[in-house]
């Protein structure tokens, strides 16, 4: 288990509790970068999880992802306090998101954490990046993991359009025709390419059809990052996948029809899940 404490964007809820930490009840991310409040409350969630140790905490994992994306500094800019503390510091808003990712970086790697972050980091600040660092690629297109791996540095590969499950075009066929080492050598793929996953945002869904957004579809991603990167075989995967998803079924999980062009959508007619 991975946990992610994003920051310092898709942060706004924090201002229910913590109004301090946020520039303003009327634009309150991203966090508040010229308090010391909002860096001390980053510190102490991070312990709740952490233990404040490597090792420790009631995760046991040492990674900790601290997102850092679709960072919008507006709210910064506009906010006559923080603008003020940046001109104070002779800091632009870009260089205000540097300063508050360097420091809960800190505060990572101080209880012992390996910081796992979207790609923005990079693109902001590329192998100046503790070498600990783990870049998340997601971005469609993107070609972070081939620039990153290429310095020495770890990834994760979840790109959008091909392995994000909100994408209910994306068929499990596309999902697990995906090759995230493509491009990265051999060696590189073996020690830096740590694995992936599909993305379930929750802008689309809820307790009424999450099962059958995610399900099956996440079983193609699955089987592709556990097997051997020769196993491709869609024709061979495809009876695989439809007795999985019969399995979910006769277990509860709403797993929708294999053969479905839309996720989640219900099926062309009557039958057994297998003809679906």
């Amino acid at each position: 288990i991975m946990i992610e404490i994003d920051n310092p964007g898709h942060a706004g809820s924090w201002c229910k509790g913590y109004p301090d930490v946020c520039p303003s009840a009327q634009c309150p991310e991203p966090l508040n970068p010229a308090t010391n409040a909002t860096f001390d409350l980053i510190d102490g969630l991070f312990r709740d999880f952490t233990g404040g140790a490597r090792g420790g905490g009631v995760v046991f994992d040492n990674m900790l992802h601290l997102g850092g994306d679709e960072v919008d500094t507006s709210c910064w800019s506009s906010t006559p306090s923080v603008a003020q503390w940046m001109k104070d510091n002779n800091l632009t808003p870009d260089q205000t998101y540097e300063y508050f990712v360097r420091r809960s970086q800190a505060i990572a790697h101080a209880q012992g954490r390996d910081v796992v972050g979207w790609e923005e980091i990079w693109n902001h600040f590329g192998t100046e990046l503790d070498k600990s660092t783990i870049i998340q690629q997601w971005l469609g297109g993107s070609t972070i993991s081939q620039n990153a791996t290429a310095h020495g540095y770890r990834v994760l590969w979840s790109t959008d359009g091909v392995w994000y499950l909100d994408g209910l075009t994306t068929t499990w066929a596309t999902m697990y025709s995906q090759e995230p080492c493509t491009g990265i050598p051999d060696n590189l793929c073996d020690t830096l390419v740590l694995g992936g996953g599909g993305e379930m945002w929750g802008e689309t869904v809820d307790t009424s059809d999450i099962q059958n957004t995610i399900w099956p579809r996440l079983a193609a991603i699955a089987e592709r990052l556990w097997s051997p990167r020769d196993i491709t075989d869609l024709a061979a995967a495809k009876p695989r996948i439809a007795n999985f998803r019969c399995l979910l079924n006769r277990r509860g999980v709403m797993a929708a029809p294999i053969n479905n062009p839309t996720a989640r959508s219900a099926p062309p007619g009557p039958g057994g899940c297998l003809v679906q």
